[in-house]
């Protein structure tokens, strides 16, 4: 629709959230909200692999990045090491 990014701003409480998702849900697409706070870490956004003891094998758990719309919301609040990707 935009073939790129789309910056939505106001004031708290404006239900940003709540238009996206149900813009999701409209087109039938995957959501996911990422909430960037001071401790966020890389695997918390993409993901990471995880060790089943019984069958000895790695398991990928997918991040909220693999979504088809991914709302980042509160980016000031991200570490540098987030911000300096953007």
């Amino acid at each position: 629709m935009t073939g790129g990014h789309i910056l939505v701003e106001g004031v708290p409480g404006l239900a940003k959230t709540l238009a996206i998702r149900t813009l999701a849900q409209c087109l039938q697409l995957s959501f996911h909200r990422i909430q960037f706070t001071p401790d966020l870490l890389p695997a918390d956004v993409i993901g990471t692999q995880i060790y089943n003891p019984r069958t000895g094998e790695f398991s990928v758990k997918k991040g909220p990045v693999f979504a088809n719309l991914v709302l980042a919301d509160e980016i000031n609040r991200a570490p540098a090491r987030f911000r300096a990707l953007s």
